[in-house]
């Protein structure tokens, strides 16, 4: 195999040798560009009794509420990741205390974790892709208004496992 060039771009979709899958192979080097599932990282960040949820400003999605999350990062735990979604989209200052969900969701490519921690600081507000944030009881959350299946999924499983320290594994409905 030709050592690959930053300026090889001539991709055909074909099964590479030793592989059960189409995968886009260069024409000229050889390189495999896998396209794997990502991850999605975020919190379930609680403050007596309250969780912190978001409004989005940003497609998809755009005016629904979501817990804080997004992609992780290259070089990033997704510890670090999900304590920084929760920084940028919401000014929030978190304690993870324990992994709450991993979802997949091969449809569309995606991995998700969940971990439940403890909000820090009570000065939460909107940041760049948020329109505004709350702290909401079991009681007052936007059921009819939540982003994704997976905010749903995470907020439901959270309320029933309740404050047990451990990880309480989940599956997709």
């Amino acid at each position: 195999m030709l050592k690959r060039s930053k300026y090889c771009c001539s991709f055909k979709l074909c099964v590479p040798d030793g592989d059960n899958r189409e995968r886009l192979v260069c024409n000229v080097c050889g390189h495999i560009e896998y396209d794997n599932p990502k991850i999605v990282v975020g919190l379930v960040a609680i403050d007596n009794g309250r969780v912190l949820l978001c409004k989005r400003d940003i497609n998809p999605q755009k005016g629904f509420w979501t817990l804080p999350a997004g992609f992780l990062e290259h070089g990033e735990s997704p510890e670090e990741g999900a304590l920084r979604e929760a920084s940028e989209e919401a000014n929030a200052i978190a304690k993870i205390e324990t992994l709450l969900s991993i979802y997949s969701i091969p449809e569309i490519g995606l991995v998700q974790l969940f971990y439940r921690a403890k909000l820090l600081n009570k000065d939460v507000s909107a940041g760049e892709e948020t329109q505004a944030v709350g702290l909401f009881s079991k009681d007052e959350i936007p059921w009819s208004s939540l982003a994704f299946p997976s905010v749903e999924w995470a907020l439901k499983h959270y309320q029933e496992i309740g404050s047990k320290k451990q990880f309480a594994p989940f599956t997709n409905p």
